[in-house]
């Protein structure tokens, strides 16, 4: 039997491959393991889903292995964004949350997301719980609560949500625990209108394109800027399984209906969801994506100078370095952490910190959940906007000269082979030059992958992927062409040349 693994946001798999009704009733039943035995089963369990192939119906099947264990289910009454779910971990006060969903990955993937009592990713100490009560089930090491495949689909197909009684009495068992309907929208509305400056974006009248990449993200951007009286137009804010063909990621590749509308009708700001709309994509005036590199530290500019929110930052260790300058004219700390957003949770949580974001799309504000939430990221790309008067990347040069000049930050993905792949790692080991590019190397980071700090400022990340023999290779300098020269030195260093 294939074992089910935790990665660094939870089990994914293909459907009808590994990600089976079977195997996702075993995760089921090791969260459910994990939860009454942490004593907090009464507390109830939040589950939500996406617009994936059969979320819905994993919903159902997780909903129904909880309330076998005891558990009270709040179960979303319509498909739902990772944060939106993570924050009805609050609103409810459970246990945790379920959330089914396989985030920015290609159509024929699904997954499952285990969210703890404190609404952010799960750290690796409760995975790993988790993945010991997996292995224990798989090998009839542990009892399991569950119907049988046969059974559990014959009630699927006429129980509706909400049967549980007559589930329990088809069992010949007594029901132990309820299933509530939820609705968590009009209070995370009302979160985020405190969060962020509603008013100042309503006086704006900003023309806006939203993109929802066919994900569960559609029904929250437009709602909150139109009742703010933005003109909103919206793109692929309808379920699509297939997702239309691609990957719902937000990246400057895949937006390319937002660039050509903000063009042709002189909009003013493109904001996109991946998946689950826990990531972000922005279009800028003129139809230019706006990375995440350059709108991490334009928004911590904008927290401490604008919203007087002043305090420490922390990023992955492969975001730009531009955000330690900022902290450091303000005398503030940076948390550098492995990649992964349950790191940055963790540090929102623990170390005070006023923003945590990540280079591939991902961030949260002091005032928030601990979760990566690509909705609020979207209504303060607005509020900048609308509060400064000019578009992003224009602002993003401002705060870059205030901060000492601009940096230039690009990652290149390298594919090896299988047999190669160990090879390359064994040289990444060892990779520790004196001089990288002609300029000395002050420093290696080893928190994730091997990073080489330069006296020059600049620096290079390396990084296996943990699942396909690919490296990623970052690179972030003072010259545009600097980037392609010091990631092609380190490709011939640790053989990744050929």
């Amino acid at each position: 039997m294939r074992k089910l693994k935790f990665g660094t946001d939870g089990w994914r798999g293909i459907i009808a491959d590994d990600f089976t009704f079977e195997n996702l009733r075993i995760v089921s039943q090791a969260v459910a393991d994990y939860v009454n035995g942490q004593g907090a089963g009464h507390k109830g369990i939040v589950v939500g889903y996406d617009n994936r192939f059969l979320s819905d119906r994993f919903a159902d099947t997780v909903a129904d292995v909880m309330i076998q264990n005891g558990i009270k289910v709040y179960l979303a009454d319509s498909p739902l964004p990772t944060p939106v779910t993570a924050f009805a971990v609050k609103v409810h006060e459970a246990a945790g949350a379920v959330m089914l969903t396989a985030s920015h990955n290609p159509p024929e993937y699904n997954g499952f997301k285990f969210i703890p009592d404190y609404a952010g990713p799960a750290l690796p100490h409760i995975t790993g719980a988790i993945e010991e009560n997996i292995t224990r089930l798989q090998n009839k090491m542990l009892p399991a609560r569950w119907a049988d495949q046969e059974q559990a689909m014959e009630l699927a197909d006429v129980l509706r949500p909400g049967d549980d009684a007559a589930r329990a009495a088809h069992r010949k068992e007594p029901a132990v625990a309820e299933r509530i309907i939820i609705d968590p929208r009009p209070e995370y509305f009302e979160h985020l209108e405190q969060l962020v400056d509603m008013e100042a974006i309503g006086r704006a009248n900003l023309q806006v394109m939203v993109d929802a990449m066919h994900g569960s993200g559609m029904g929250y951007l437009n709602v909150l800027l139109e009742k703010a009286g933005t003109m909103v137009k919206q793109c692929r804010c309808y379920r699509d399984p297939l997702f239309g063909g691609g990957m719902p990621e937000p990246t400057g590749k895949t937006l390319t209906g937002v660039c050509d509308w903000i063009k042709e009708r002189e909009g003013r700001l493109g904001l996109a969801l991946d998946g689950d709309a826990d990531r972000f994509g922005i279009i800028d005036d003129g139809g230019v994506y706006v990375t995440p590199n350059q709108f991490l530290p334009l928004l911590y500019h904008h927290l401490i100078t604008v919203k007087g929110l002043v305090g420490p930052v922390t990023r992955t260790v492969a975001t730009t370095h531009m955000l330690d300058r900022i902290a450091r004219r303000h005398g503030q700390e940076v948390y550098e952490t492995a990649v992964g957003f349950k790191y940055i949770g963790q540090n929102l949580l623990e170390k005070g910190c006023v923003l945590g974001g990540e280079e591939s799309g991902g961030l949260s504000i002091k005032g928030h959940i601990p979760e990566k939430d690509g909705i609020l990221a979207g209504l303060l790309a607005v509020e900048i906007v609308a509060m400064h008067r000019k578009n992003l990347l224009a602002l993003a040069r401002d705060v870059a000269e205030e901060y000492g000049g601009p940096l230039y930050s690009e990652r290149l993905d390298v594919r090896t082979t299988p047999l190669k792949k160990q090879p390359v790692l064994d040289k990444l080991g060892e990779f520790n030059p004196a001089v990288l590019g002609g300029t000395p190397v002050a420093g290696r980071v080893t928190v994730d992958g091997v990073k080489l700090l330069l006296e020059s400022g600049e620096w290079v990340l390396v990084r296996a992927s943990g699942t396909e023999p690919v490296f990623r290779i970052y690179v972030e300098t003072h010259r545009p062409e600097r980037v392609k020269e010091l990631s092609r030195e380190v490709a011939v260093q640790i053989g990744l040349d050929d």
